[in-house]
């Protein structure tokens, strides 16, 4: 069950190859996903000692949830993958020029994950060759509709 996408990344960077990582949260910020209050439009990934990060997720607290607390809403959070993932990932994006982007945050039995991607980015006239794709598929489907 997906909580947040991140619907830029799909428009802005060619997405190579996906992973799904647990990630480190406190209390109060399990509590403010659970209501929805969780932003990846300006998050990132990175690679730093060994140990992958994501930056710029915002969540918003709750007021009632975090009342003994000094939340941050933009704090660096750790993300959990198994060694052997992570030696991976240092290779793509050191040596093949990749660079890591959050997709989306979802439930995985009960349990918060990020699905993150090894991605590309995509020049402008590439993003208009799929803009104009995607609409003629589009036309397409309504034409084969409105024929049948």
């Amino acid at each position: 069950m997906s909580i947040v996408n991140n619907k830029r990344a799909f428009h802005d960077y060619f997405i190579e190859e996906q992973f799904e990582a647990g990630i480190a949260l406190e209390g109060w910020e399990i509590k403010a996903i659970r209501a929805g209050r969780a932003h990846l439009k300006e998050s990132y990934v990175i690679v730093r000692d060994g140990e992958v990060f994501i930056f710029g997720m915002h969540l918003s607290p709750l007021q009632q949830a975090s009342t003994h607390v000094k939340p941050d809403p933009v704090r660096t959070r750790k993300l959990l993958l198994h060694a052997a993932q992570i030696n991976r990932l240092i290779g793509k994006v050191e040596r093949a020029g990749f660079t890591l982007m959050p997709l989306d945050l979802h439930y995985v039995r009960g349990r918060v994950k990020v699905q993150i991607a090894l991605a590309k980015g995509r020049k402008q006239h590439d993003k208009r060759d799929a803009e104009k794709d995607r609409d003629w598929q589009r036309e397409k489907a309504r034409l084969m509709r409105v024929k049948v």
